[in-house]
């Protein structure tokens, strides 16, 4: 039978994003907040960001003593996002990420110095400056402990290994949440004033991703069911160092510390892609190269599918001190030691710029640009846009605090009572689940998300095309209408981690049929989203936001002018 609880706040994921939400609400004066994670707090995904924050400190010169600023750090924002970025979201966190990073200091954070004890900042691709402020290369790994300690000193309360499968919202307005609790097996329905959803990325849909199990597109799904705008699905963020053949990420700190990408040939090939900027040019442009060169035939490898990362020229002491956990994991999954070898790394799925459209204060919008009441977002999950259709390497964990901050105080001025548990709910989602034990032999989810990968790599990777893109929908479709006779043979009353794999495959699926219709739909290539058969950006048709909405059992398809600043970014001087 299921059971029934009320906050006043409730908040969903407690990576970087909701983890600021949560504290940046009862700072504000909210006092009975939950968090409701389906992980440990501290094995959320932001701990496994490596590089830096993003932060115009102006602590460290760039080229020929240029000192930072936030002007500088907007104009590289808006570039690096293929001018997708909408201008008002971009000036917005980057005038908010110096405050945000003296107040991790005054938390405690411990960040890496310079030798007069200012914080220390390394180059990032796209960066005009050193800009990321960073520790060693676990640096987000540090800020999820720190604001776990500040939740834990404010009495946050935590339901730990809670999967939310249901979001309750009626008339327009979000009523509170159901959740399965993997620790007891049973359904758990959620009354709350409001609910924030900072549930982080969906990359686990690819076959080679640099995400964390728990990735699986829970809140773009459930928002999406709710009557949410999905914005820009289409842009999904290779990153140029994944580890081959596992995916797993090599910081951008590699390349920030001064590393080298090579080809079969030992031919730093980023010299005929990005001459100036070589390493160091945007994530996008990158990934395209390596891409190339895998295509070429000058890839690494017994299957020819990585190229070469060279960090050897630093030094043993300099990767000690600034790369040593990157040293430590390819030394355990590999045997490889940066300090001595050449390491093979491949384009691998990293980061969603789109997700759940919000508004400056992470509001939740629907198509038409209404709110829906009591509901927010924050982080990955969501889309303001300040990446556009290509992030810069250091500011997610930027917008994930800015914006987790924002919506945490917005939760607390919107005073909404809370809202009894919606037990009926409960009841329902008890019910489906029933389904997915009955006698007969229906498909495994961890069988259907094995198969996904695959089909999402080869139809919707680094580079797309139309045949390519309607072949992926079809298989996708397929793997829907098999995943409606799902079953799950594992009948233990507690961590079910089956059942709990039958409901991410619902999400991951629903995000990967959006993802391919958002892709199909954009007929151009810009940033992220690269198309063999529409090889140029085109501003004339397409600088604009895609958004997916819901309308009955169909899908709404609209768009959204980008907000530009024609004054500073004229269409004459809108190219790398």
């Amino acid at each position: 039978m299921p059971t029934g609880n009320s906050h006043d706040l409730l908040v969903v994921g407690f990576g970087v994003a909701g983890a600021w939400a949560a504290i940046a609400a009862h700072d504000a004066g909210a006092r009975d907040i939950a968090v409701i994670s389906k992980v440990h707090p501290l094995r959320s995904h932001s701990g496994a960001a490596q590089g830096g924050i993003a932060a115009p400190l102006g602590n460290v010169p760039g080229k020929a003593g240029l000192i930072d600023d936030v002007a500088l750090h907007v104009a590289d924002t808006i570039r690096a996002s293929a001018w997708l970025a909408d201008v008002d979201a971009v000036e917005l966190v980057c005038r908010e990420a110096e405050d945000v990073v003296v107040s991790y200091e005054h938390m405690g954070a411990v960040f890496s110095r310079l030798a007069d004890g200012r914080i220390a900042q390394r180059p990032f691709a796209g960066h005009s400056a050193p800009r990321a402020a960073y520790s060693a290369d676990r640096t987000g790994h540090v800020l999820l402990h720190t604001l776990y300690e500040q939740a834990l000193r404010r009495g946050i309360r935590f339901y730990e290994e809670h999967q939310v499968v249901d979001l309750v919202v009626d008339d327009g307005v979000c009523r509170g949440l159901v959740t399965y609790s993997l620790r007891t097996g049973a359904f758990e329905a959620m009354g709350a004033g409001t609910v924030l959803l900072a549930t982080g990325g969906h990359a686990r849909a690819w076959a080679v991703h640099t995400n964390g199990l728990p990735n699986t597109g829970d809140g773009v799904a459930l928002a999406f069911g709710a009557g949410a705008a999905l914005m820009d699905l289409e842009f999904l963020q290779f990153h140029p160092t994944g580890l081959h053949p596992l995916g797993v990420l090599l910081s951008e700190a590699c390349r920030g510390e001064g590393g080298h990408l090579l080809d079969a040939n030992g031919e730093r090939f980023m010299a005929r892609y990005a001459p100036t900027a070589m390493e160091l040019a945007p994530r996008d442009v990158v990934t395209r190269a390596e891409q190339s060169e895998i295509d070429a035939g000058r890839g690494v490898g017994p299957n020819g599918r990585a190229v070469h990362l060279d960090v050897r020229h630093l030094g043993e002491p300099r990767i000690r001190e600034t790369l040593p956990q990157a040293r430590e994991m390819v030394l355990h999954l590999t045997g490889k030691d940066l300090v001595k070898d050449l390491i093979p790394v491949q384009p691998t799925a990293h980061y969603a710029m789109g997700g759940i459209a919000i508004d400056l204060d992470g509001h939740v919008l629907t198509h038409q640009g209404t709110v829906i009441e009591g509901l927010f977002a924050a982080g990955e999950c969501s889309c303001l846009s300040v990446h556009g259709a290509n992030r810069l390497g250091a500011n997610s964990l930027l917008e994930a605090s800015v914006m987790g901050r924002r919506a945490g105080r917005a939760m607390a001025r919107a005073e909404r009572p809370r809202e009894p548990a919606a037990t009926d709910r409960a009841r329902k989602v008890e019910q489906r689940a029933r389904g997915f034990f009955e006698p007969g032999e229906g498909v495994s989810p961890f069988s259907l998300l094995s198969e996904l990968g695959p089909i999402l790599t080869a139809s919707c990777g680094v580079v797309r095309d139309e045949v390519g893109l309607l072949e992926g929908r079809v298989r996708v479709d397929e793997l829907v209408n098999r995943a409606s006779g799902m079953r799950v043979r594992d009948r233990a009353t507690v961590f079910n981690q089956e059942l709990a794999a039958a409901f991410e495959a619902t999400h991951l699926l629903t995000v990967a049929q959006l993802t391919l219709r958002a892709a199909l739909t954009r007929t151009e290539t810009r940033g992220a989203h690269v198309r063999r058969d529409h090889e140029h950006r085109d501003d004339a048709r397409w600088l604009s936001h895609l958004l997916l909405s819901r309308e009955g059992e169909a899908i709404h398809i609209s768009e959204r002018p980008v907000r530009v600043d024609e004054t500073r970014f004229p269409p004459d001087r809108r190219s790398y």
